[in-house]
């Protein structure tokens, strides 16, 4: 059993029992939540309109550090700044075929 799911823009193939990263949800550790399902399936049947994607929230956590740097030639123009994106672990509990 796999799904296609959308969360923060993102897409993800997933499997039960899978943990990935995705974009911060407004969820507390240990909670349930539900995913945005574009398509599931077995290996037998298919189904894109009344599949359910269940994921508990494992921990929020950051990401590794980005370094951003600008620079313009022969101006002395230079920028240096860091970003962190905010992120939730998530493992995949169930997905079901209604």
């Amino acid at each position: 059993m796999y799904a296609i799911i959308e969360t923060g823009g993102t897409q993800y193939w997933v499997t039960p029992g899978e943990t990935l990263q995705v974009n911060k949800l407004s969820a507390e550790k240990g909670e349930a939540v539900e995913l945005k399902v574009l398509w599931a399936a077995e290996e037998d049947k298919q189904s894109s309109q009344k599949a359910k994607v269940t994921a508990e929230v494992v921990r929020q956590t950051r990401g590794k550090k980005l370094v951003v740097f600008k620079k313009r030639p022969k101006s002395r123009y230079s920028r240096k700044n860091g970003h962190r994106q905010e992120l939730t672990e998530i493992r995949i509990k169930d997905i079901s075929l209604n």
